[in-house]
C-alpha cells in the first residue's frame, strides 16, 4: 500500500510516473501489475482512483495489450 500511496499522490500532479510522457518508468511496472491483477488482491487499485486511471491508460496502449497476451499462462 505504501507504494500505492507514492504513486498515488505522484500521479495526482502528472499523467505518468516520471512526468507527463509515457517513459521507462511507467512500461517497468507493466508486468508486475498485470500479475497484481490476476490475484485477489487486484481490488487494492480502486483505493487509489489516479492509480487505477494511470493502469487503465496503460491497458488502452496497443503495446501493453500485447505484452498482457504473451504473459497469459
Amino acid at each position: 500500500k505504501k507504494v500505492l500511496e507514492v504513486y498515488e499522490a505522484r500521479l495526482t500532479k502528472f499523467k505518468y510516473l516520471a512526468g507527463d510522457y509515457l517513459s521507462l518508468a511507467d512500461l517497468n511496472h507493466v508486468s508486475t501489475t498485470l500479475c497484481l491483477g490476476a490475484t485477489p488482491h487486484a481490488s487494492l487499485f480502486d483505493a487509489y482512483p489516479h492509480v487505477k486511471a494511470w493502469w487503465t491508460d496503460l491497458l488502452a496502449k496497443p503495446s501493453v495489450q500485447k505484452v498482457a497476451a504473451l504473459m497469459k499462462p
